[in-house]
C-alpha cells in the first residue's frame, strides 16, 4: 500500500491503522456526518460574509468574495495563520479551495475572514 499522493510508502503501523479504519464502518458513517456537517456550517457563514460557494460534495468548497480576489485573500488569511489553497488558474483564480476542518478550524477561518473584511 501507499500513500497516492507521493512516492513514500507506508509502514506496517500505518498500514495497519488504513485496514482497520476501512473495516470501521461505524467510524467511516460517523467520520462522513462530520465532514458534511463542518461543510454546511462553514458554507452558511462563508455565505453570510458575502462569499458566493459553488456547491460541494466533498471535503472542501470553493468560494469567492466579490470585494477580494482569491490570491489576495489567500494571502491576508495567511497572515492570520489560516492557510486555504489557491489555483493560480483562469477558471479557479478568483476562488479559494477551503478544506473543512475541525469546528475550531471552522471558527478561525471565519473569525479571520471577519477581520479581514471587517465585520462585526
Amino acid at each position: 500500500m501507499k500513500n497516492s499522493f507521493n512516492s513514500y510508502p507506508l509502514g506496517r503501523l500505518a498500514q495497519a491503522g488504513a485496514t482497520a479504519s476501512v473495516h470501521d464502518d461505524a467510524y467511516f458513517h460517523e467520520s462522513c456526518a462530520r465532514v458534511v456537517a463542518g461543510r454546511e456550517a462553514m458554507t452558511r457563514e462563508l455565505i453570510r460574509l458575502g462569499f458566493v460557494v459553488l456547491p460541494s460534495s466533498a471535503n472542501f468548497v470553493f468560494a469567492r468574495h466579490p470585494a477580494r480576489g482569491g490570491p489576495e485573500f489567500a494571502a491576508a488569511l495567511r497572515e492570520h495563520a489560516v492557510l486555504v489553497r489557491h489555483f493560480n488558474k483562469p477558471r479557479t483564480a478568483p476562488y479559494l479551495r477551503i478544506t473543512v476542518g475541525t469546528e475550531d478550524d471552522v471558527r478561525r477561518l471565519i473569525a479571520a475572514a471577519v477581520l479581514i473584511l471587517g465585520h462585526e
